[in-house]
């Protein structure tokens, strides 16, 4: 990266709003967000944010797509490694001291040789998208998966249409519950390989670093308890988002685990909500 280029790009992400803005599309990456939602959870004002996005924009730092109605947007994740890299091998000098982090470890360059994974499932409220995703890999997984789901801000409980949707497609659902992240983040707690948010809300909540730091990937779903109608019209609604979630841990459950390494891997997981999408808008139109 040119020096006139990395200048811009800092002095774009010295501002605590811009930088605040940048912080949360990465954790949306590689999916882009809508500005309505960067907005909701940033608590910023809608004319304020606009500067923000069109600062990180013309710096490279950030992209806009338009898709129908709706602008996203998201992080330009080969400007980020840009930076990252002029950072630490222009001015650093490559300098094993300060580099010792970010140097690549045995196993971002070999395969994946673990057995089994601790996988973690995250959404706001623990009631239904997590539930089905923590199911769905405990009973698609082939015994290599220990599966978990928790929210950032839990329900007392399941939600009755999920535990239905659940019960109907052969699931045990006798020892399901409702659980706070924090159950996660305890001294000795599971070392996480993979974690997972599948609501947009639990991306956008400002969470510690997890130990051990796990490969992550965001499936965000719309809410099924935020449905309307009859309690078929809302039952349909909950068997689609199951249906999604299926489709994905499914997938994940295919991939060639001892075939990859930690990077070609979490391009394997951004690859598997994208390539679903579609699937998702046909389900939800027919």
């Amino acid at each position: 990266m040119e020096m006139d280029r990395a200048a811009h790009a800092f002095a774009t992400l010295g501002h605590p709003g811009r930088l605040a803005v940048f912080r949360l599309l990465m954790r949306f990456a590689p999916r882009g967000v809508r500005p309505t939602e960067i907005a909701r959870a940033l608590d910023l004002r809608p004319n304020t944010l606009s500067h923000h996005l069109a600062d990180l924009t013309a710096s490279g730092l950030a992209s806009v797509e338009r898709r129908g109605r709706s602008l996203f947007y998201a992080v330009d994740l080969e400007t980020a490694e840009g930076l990252i890299g002029y950072l630490a091998l222009d001015v650093g000098r490559g300098r094993p001291d300060l580099l010792a982090a970010l140097l690549s470890k045995p196993e971002d360059i070999m395969p994946v040789t673990d057995t089994d994974f601790d996988v973690l499932f995250i959404c706001s409220g623990n009631s239904a998208r997590s539930i089905f995703a923590e199911v769905l890999l405990r009973d698609l997984g082939r015994g290599k998966f220990q599966s978990f789901s928790a929210g950032t801000r839990p329900s007392s409980e399941p939600n009755p249409f999920a535990l239905e949707v659940l019960r109907r497609n052969g699931h045990d659902v006798s020892d399901l519950r409702a659980k706070h992240i924090s159950e996660f983040q305890q001294p000795g707690s599971i070392v996480m390989d993979f974690v997972f948010t599948v609501c947009d809300t639990a991306a956008a909540e400002e969470c510690p670093p997890w130990p051990g730091q796990p490969i992550t990937g965001h499936w965000g779903l719309p809410d099924p308890a935020r449905a309307t109608g009859t309690d078929a019209e809302k039952a349909l609604v909950f068997a689609q988002t199951y249906a999604a979630l299926r489709r994905r841990i499914a997938a994940f459950v295919d991939l060639p685990f001892d075939q990859l390494n930690r990077l070609s891997l979490q391009n394997r997981v951004d690859a598997i909500d994208a390539a679903h999408q579609a699937a998702d808008q046909t389900a939800q139109k027919a």
